[in-house]
């Protein structure tokens, strides 16, 4: 995959430029493949793919929005952030630009950054692969005059050089009516915008609105370790993805390329939204280590779906630790994560008066229905219990005393599964309080139904 490396920030509009290259710098700098190989015999030459340096460039545009709303591309390797509005939020220019080179690391590419006033003299700048941040206006023509001329990207650079001009400087030295008759308007055009006295608009970068991204192995891998490593670099570029769209999501989708079998799709589903990377490679952890693969992995397709806004909770100005609660939907997930979606759910209350159908199996933190019963124990026995009857009194290791009741449950006969019951809440010979009840027929058992905490 690419590998973006410059990047440049400018001053009165702030702009932040990423200029992507391909990993295999020494092709693309003119030596020889033959030269390559004999430095590195163990070199494995692929084919520039264009798409999907595209891709990367964007998706690096998408997760550095996080940054600043102001972002545009500058194909075929940069990305310019428009950062003036964010100065005070992030604490200036160096802060700014340590928050993206680490991000940037943390998905695994490269980058250079430079600061300027002007777009297009950031973009130069970075492309040189000279580092600044230029905050003043003044300075800036000073430092574009020490630039080569192949910072320009034209097809005339020999042509320049012959006469002589082999910096920026040289150029602003020359007539600009004999620049302009030989080489054409746009050059002059370029250096003006550079030095701010031409507008330089560009096209603005508008975040997509779902989350796709891919990462091919360099080789193919097995280990849940090594999965997780190459999927945290996806999962950072989510978490900017959603910074940058003030956002969580609550489900994430992987799938896990092979060779010759259907991918393996794994799916994390969440309890509330959230959008930090460490926490989503915490889920993924405990879900790779059950996961059985069926060949090796080739690559990783990251995707978010759905996304919905996140709400940020206000904090005390003088925190009470005995009174804070515990964060349990991170614990909620991690339990699925490790035994299943199916063995972890909530409880919520069901539009039903037979007990045993008065509750039914939700997501936690499920809306539950205003339904007024009686008084009704937690747990409840998967099967009534059958119950002893001396001197028409029921006996549970030893006689019950009955202290409540009765509550008459008479239902279900539109299911055919019917119940005629008369409840009693009893009193053990342990002082254990039960809830027992009588059916309403002419045998008249007495069953256990559930036991009060």
């Amino acid at each position: 995959m690419p590998s973006p490396e410059p990047c440049a920030v400018a001053e009165r509009q702030r702009i932040l430029a990423c200029d992507a290259k391909a990993a295999a710098r020494g092709l693309r700098t003119g030596m020889p493949v033959t030269a390559a190989l004999a430095l590195a015999p163990k070199l494995r030459l692929r084919e520039r793919d264009a798409a999907a340096e595209t891709e990367a460039l964007l998706g690096i545009a998408a997760w550095a929005m996080q940054c600043t709303p102001h972002a545009a591309l500058d194909f075929p390797d940069l990305v310019l952030l428009e950062v003036s509005g964010s100065l005070k939020l992030f604490g200036g220019l160096g802060q700014i630009e340590a928050r993206l080179r680490q991000g940037l690391a943390a998905m695994g590419y490269s980058a250079r950054f430079a600061a300027a006033p002007t777009a297009r003299a950031a973009a130069w700048f970075a492309r040189s692969g000279r580092h600044c941040l230029i905050d003043a206006a003044a300075a800036l023509e000073g430092e574009l005059c020490a630039l080569p001329v192949a910072v320009l990207q034209s097809a005339d650079e020999e042509a320049l050089a012959s006469i002589g001009a082999r910096s920026i400087g040289d150029l602003l030295a020359l007539p600009r009516d004999g620049l302009a008759r030989r080489f054409g308007q746009g050059l002059l055009d370029a250096l003006d915008q550079a030095l701010g006295r031409l507008p330089d608009p560009r096209g603005a970068c508008v975040l997509p609105e779902k989350f796709c991204a891919a990462i091919e192995l360099p080789a193919e891998a097995t280990q849940a370790a090594a999965l997780l490593f190459a999927a945290q670099r996806l999962l950072a570029q989510l978490e900017g993805f959603l910074a940058a769209r003030a956002a969580g999501t609550r489900r994430l989708l992987l799938n896990l390329a092979h060779r010759d079998r259907p991918a393996t799709r794994i799916e994390l589903g969440l309890v509330a939204p959230c959008r930090e990377a460490a926490h989503f490679a915490l889920l993924l952890r405990e879900r790779l280590q059950q996961t059985a693969l069926p060949e090796p992995v080739r690559a990783i397709v990251l995707e978010v779906r759905a996304i919905e806004a996140l709400e940020h909770s206000n904090k005390s100005l003088f925190p009470d630790e005995l009174q804070q609660q515990g964060n349990w939907p991170r614990l909620i997930e991690r339990l699925r994560a490790r035994l299943g979606a199916a063995a972890v759910h909530g409880i919520a209350l069901h539009a039903d008066h037979r007990p045993e159908r008065a509750a039914a199996p939700a997501e936690p933190g499920a809306k539950q229905l205003a339904l007024d019963f009686e008084l009704r124990p937690f747990w409840l026995l998967e099967q009534p219990q059958a119950l002893e009857e001396r001197e028409a009194v029921p006996c549970h290791h030893g006689p019950l005393k009955l202290l409540a009741g009765p509550e008459r449950i008479e239902s279900g006969w539109w299911d055919g599964a019917d119940v005629a019951r008369d409840y009693f809440i009893a009193r053990a010979a342990n002082e254990a309080l039960l809830w027992v009840y009588r059916e309403r027929s002419p045998a008249g058992v007495w069953y256990l139904h559930g036991i009060f905490s």
